[in-house]
Order: C-alpha cells, then sequence, then structure tokens
C-alpha cells in the first residue's frame, strides 16, 4: 500500500493510501511544438473536462465520432508531494447521461481538447482560449518503466514536475499566461515556426 501526502489545495496533513478504491496514477508530460499529423493518431476523442468549483472533482464528457460514442465520468485526483511520475491517487467512476447532465448544472471550470491517441503517448491539443497548447503524456503502471521512458524527439520539454500543466492549473489560467509558461520553454505557438 502506497502512502502519499498531497500537493496544494488539500487538507494539510492529510494522508492517502492505495486501496481497493484508488489507484496510483504514474504519468509523465511533455510539451510539444504542434499537433501531431491526425494520420498517425489510432483513435481520436473529444473531452471536455469540468472541474467542480471548491472541489477535487473531475467531471468529464470523451467523444469518440468514428464510433458514436460518449463516455461520462467523474474523477477524483488526489495529488502527491512527490516529484517524478507519481502524481498521486486518482478514482473514477462511470456515469450515465442523466447522471453526467445533473452533475454538469453544477458549477465548474471548464476545459477542451482534442486527445489524440499516438503510441506511445496520448496528445493533447487544447481548444479556446488555451489554443497553442499541445501537450503529451505517456502513463505507467510502476516506477521503474516511467523511470526508463525515453521520450519521442518531438517532445520539447517534460513538465511532469511542472504544476503549471496539470489540468486544475491550466483549467484556471488565461491565455497570455499559458503563452507566457511556453515561451519559457521557447515554445511559441503563435509565431510562424511555432
Amino acid at each position: 500500500m502506497t502512502d502519499m501526502t498531497e500537493k496544494s489545495g488539500s487538507v494539510e496533513g492529510e494522508h492517502v493510501r492505495e486501496g481497493k478504491y484508488a489507484r496510483v496514477e504514474r504519468e509523465r508530460r511533455f510539451l510539444l511544438a504542434g499537433p501531431p499529423s491526425p494520420s498517425s493518431a489510432v483513435a481520436v476523442r473529444s473531452i471536455t473536462d469540468r472541474y467542480l468549483v471548491g472541489t477535487r472533482l473531475r467531471l468529464r464528457c470523451e467523444e469518440r465520432p468514428d464510433l458514436d460514442a460518449r463516455t461520462y465520468k467523474l474523477t477524483q485526483k488526489v495529488p502527491t508531494e512527490l516529484p517524478g511520475p507519481v502524481q498521486g491517487l486518482t478514482t473514477n467512476i462511470y456515469l450515465s447521461p442523466d447522471e453526467y447532465r445533473l452533475l454538469a448544472s453544477l458549477p465548474a471550470a471548464v476545459l477542451v481538447k482534442t486527445r489524440f491517441s499516438v503510441p506511445p503517448l496520448g496528445v493533447d491539443v487544447f481548444g479556446p482560449p488555451l489554443h497553442g497548447l499541445v501537450m503529451a503524456e505517456a502513463e505507467f503502471t510502476d516506477d521503474a518503466d516511467a523511470e526508463a521512458f525515453a521520450p519521442p524527439p518531438e517532445c520539447v520539454a517534460e513538465v511532469t514536475d511542472d504544476a503549471r500543466f496539470t489540468g486544475g492549473s491550466l483549467v484556471r489560467a488565461s491565455r497570455s499566461e499559458v503563452l507566457a509558461w511556453l515561451a519559457a520553454y521557447g515554445i511559441r505557438p503563435d509565431s510562424p515556426t511555432g
């Protein structure tokens, strides 16, 4: 059983433990200078994340236009202070459309993105107001695989330990803030080359 202390936005001193209801989330995140070629993707999903105000809960609607399918889920992410690929614990509950509609009526900050599955990465291309932001993530089942992962050359910078590039932070960020954060990594989406 893993014991983790949470990141900011949590109850001070609260500990979380992996168990049968929550799993450890291991991922590494990277910035890309631009989106992948659609032909390189094995699947494309449209994702709308609603971060429920005053909670650690995220309500997600994921659409697969090619399959005419929608998935709804409620996720709780409890982050950790540990550096590296262990991001914390995550718990998911799959919802019916009616359950989703009810929860979607709650106050929330919204983040919209398109996810391209380009193995071994999931590449997120963000919609307005964060257009220009392209992030990739790789998920792992154990620490050794996470540490051994060599990112492909299109990954410009690793931001696994940069809390600004988490969904909970991005949903509150302005476009100008995100452009400044990207510029610090040498990425300028509005330029002719970026």
